[in-house]
C-alpha cells in the first residue's frame, strides 16, 4: 500500500543524465553567434491579440517573432490581464480617480537564469515603469473611487547579451559579453509590456485618451562589421543607432531608450534613458519614438479587429433574430386568413 501523505521516489534505481558540453572553446562556438539581418530602421514582426483570458475584464498577448533563423535567439512572449474596475474597499480614502494598480512578473522559465517566485527589484521597477507608462493615458475621473489592476506575465523574456559570451569573458575574452547582466533585455520587455497593456485596456472598455504604444532604440557596437554612426555634426559616432535592438545579435550595446507614446496627441508618457548616450540622446529618443509609431500599426488593427468581432457579432445575431420574428408573423397573418 502506497503512503499518500509524500512523494514516493521510483520502485527502481535512477541516474541523473549527465549533458557534455560538444564546444570545447569560444572560438568554436563563435560561428554560431546570431547577427542582425534587419535594417536598423526596421522592426521584429509583432503577433498581438486580445480577448483571450475570459475570467478578466480584458486581456491581450503580445510575442515578438525571433529576427534571426537560428535557434539560439529567443522571441518576446508576454500577456496582460486587467481586472477591473472594481470599488475600493470602504476602507480605503475617497479618491475622485481610478487607482490603477501595475504589477509585471517573469515566469520561472522565462529566462536562461531561473526566476524566483518573488518578484525582485527589477520587476518592481518595470511596473513602475509601466504605471507611469498608463497613468498618463486613463481619464481617471469618469472612475471615483475604483480600482483597476493590471497583470503583466512574461512568458519569455529578452536576453541581455548572447549566452556564448559567458564563456569568453570567463577565458579573458577582450570586452565581449558586457551585455550579460546589464538589464538590456528589460528594455523590450518594458516596450512590449506598454504596447500589450494598451491592448487589454482597450479590450476592457476603460476609457482612454489614446492608445499609447511602446517603442525602444539602441546605440550598438559591432566590431567585426565596423558599424558607426554619425552625430549632430557629422562626425562619426561611437556606434549605430537602430530600432528595436536585439542584445544577443550585437557584441555590445551602449545606450537604450524606451518611450510610451501617444502618435495622435504628439505626447510621451514615459521615457526610461539607460547607458552612455553622449550628445546624441536626441536622435536616440527620436528612433525610439520612430520605433513606437511602427510597432502603433499592429496595436490599432488588433483593437479594430476586436472591436469588430465583439460589436458586429451581436449586431449580426439580432438582425437575424428580428428576421425570424418577421417571417413568423408573416406565416401566421397567412394561416389565419386562409
Amino acid at each position: 500500500m502506497t503512503d499518500r501523505r509524500r512523494i514516493n521516489p521510483p520502485p527502481g534505481g535512477t541516474n541523473p543524465p549527465i549533458f557534455a558540453s560538444s564546444f570545447s572553446t569560444p572560438s568554436a562556438i563563435r560561428p554560431q553567434r546570431p547577427t542582425r539581418v534587419r535594417q536598423p530602421s526596421e522592426l521584429r514582426k509583432i503577433f498581438l491579440q486580445t480577448s483571450l483570458v475570459p475570467s478578466a475584464s480584458g486581456s491581450a498577448y503580445l510575442e515578438l517573432s525571433p529576427s534571426s533563423s537560428t535557434s539560439n535567439t529567443s522571441s518576446l512572449k508576454l500577456t496582460c490581464t486587467i481586472h477591473g474596475p472594481h470599488p475600493l474597499p470602504r476602507s480605503a480614502p475617497y479618491t475622485p480617480h481610478l487607482h490603477l494598480s501595475t504589477t509585471l512578473k517573469f515566469a520561472p522559465f522565462a529566462t536562461r537564469q531561473r526566476r524566483g517566485y518573488v518578484r525582485d527589484a527589477a520587476e518592481r521597477d518595470l511596473a513602475a515603469h509601466l504605471e507611469t507608462a498608463l497613468r498618463g493615458v486613463v481619464i481617471g475621473e469618469r472612475w471615483p473611487k475604483s480600482g483597476v489592476d493590471v497583470v503583466v506575465t512574461v512568458l519569455e523574456g529578452e536576453e541581455d547579451g548572447w549566452w556564448g559570451d559567458v564563456g569568453e569573458v570567463g577565458e579573458g575574452g577582450g570586452g565581449i559579453g558586457k551585455g550579460m547582466g546589464s538589464g538590456w533585455g528589460l528594455m523590450s520587455v518594458l516596450a512590449g509590456a506598454i504596447t500589450c497593456a494598451s491592448a487589454a485596456m482597450a479590450d476592457a472598455g476603460i476609457d482612454c485618451v489614446d492608445l499609447v504604444s511602446g517603442g525602444v532604440a539602441g546605440v550598438v557596437v559591432d566590431s567585426g562589421r565596423g558599424m558607426k554612426g554619425k552625430g549632430k555634426s557629422g562626425e562619426p559616432g561611437p556606434g549605430t543607432v537602430v530600432l528595436d535592438p536585439c542584445p544577443a545579435e550585437h557584441e555590445e550595446v551602449r545606450a537604450a531608450a524606451v518611450v510610451g507614446y501617444l502618435a495622435e496627441r504628439d505626447e510621451i508618457t514615459e521615457l526610461w534613458v539607460k547607458g552612455h548616450v553622449g550628445a546624441d540622446a536626441e536622435v536616440l529618443i527620436e528612433s525610439a519614438v520612430e520605433a513606437a509609431v511602427s510597432s502603433r500599426t499592429v496595436l490599432v488593427e488588433a483593437v479594430r479587429e476586436a472591436a469588430q468581432a465583439k460589436f458586429m457579432q451581436p449586431a449580426e445575431n439580432g438582425a437575424a433574430v428580428g428576421s425570424k420574428e418577421a417571417a413568423g408573423s408573416a406565416a401566421a397573418d397567412v394561416v389565419m386568413s386562409g
